[in-house]
């Protein structure tokens, strides 16, 4: 591990004035490892992500003591994740305080999990700026193989698969539960038919107001 330290200016407070997104995260201080091992998981699920330890969720920098916050959190990317996942340290000293920036890459190995409060290991997504639990659809789609689909490929879809593309085309969305409802199906059917889908490219799972949604695959 590295830790280097920059005063580039402006440079945290670029990144401060974007707020908390899908790929970005303000820590006032790391007190528990398990809970930041969430964020590590959340994020390495979903494309990766930046913590800023030392920034208030308003955005005011309140600085860290920086060698207590990087013990913390590489205890939880090693102790608290599986599979063990690794960080990136730099500090940024801003307005004579000290801000960790933490980089945490998505991971190649997924789902990647973590404890919840009841020492449970869950597997947790990245939405907006929470972290979310995953659906169970989805972490069976995070587990296969994310290789595109071949151009060249020819796609035959089933009498529900159609239906349920249509629907989406009409409706936007739809849960797994109401995927069964659609096509008088069993849940274990409409799951399976979604992860095909989902691992076709043409399908995906979003959440919306704390729920899992199948939608079209967006074009890329």
């Amino acid at each position: 591990m590295v830790v280097m330290e920059t005063k580039r200016k402006g440079y945290i407070e670029s990144l401060i004035e974007q707020g908390e997104h899908e790929h970005q995260d303000f820590k006032y201080q790391i007190t528990d490892a398990r809970k930041i091992a969430r964020s590590i998981s959340a994020f390495a699920n979903n494309g990766g992500g930046r913590l800023l330890v030392g920034v208030k969720d308003n955005g005011n920098i309140a600085g860290v003591s920086s060698d207590e916050e990087i013990y913390m959190i590489e205890q939880a990317a090693q102790m608290y994740c599986q599979p063990e996942q690794q960080v990136h340290f730099k500090i940024y000293r801003v307005a004579g305080k000290n801000v960790l920036k933490v980089d945490i890459d998505e991971a190649n190995d997924k789902p990647v999990k973590a404890p919840d409060d009841k020492g449970q290991w869950r597997t947790y997504y990245r939405v907006a700026d929470e972290n979310v639990l995953a659906s169970g659809t989805h972490v069976k789609v995070m587990q296969l193989d994310s290789s595109p689909t071949p151009q060249d490929v020819v796609i035959n879809l089933t009498e529900k698969e159609q239906l349920l593309l249509d629907y989406l085309q009409s409706h936007g969305g739809i849960t797994l539960s109401g995927f069964e409802r659609l096509a008088h199906i069993s849940f274990h059917a409409a799951q399976h038919t979604i992860v095909k889908l989902c691992e076709m490219g043409i399908v995906e799972i979003q959440y919306h107001n704390g729920k899992s949604l199948i939608t079209a695959a967006s074009e890329q």
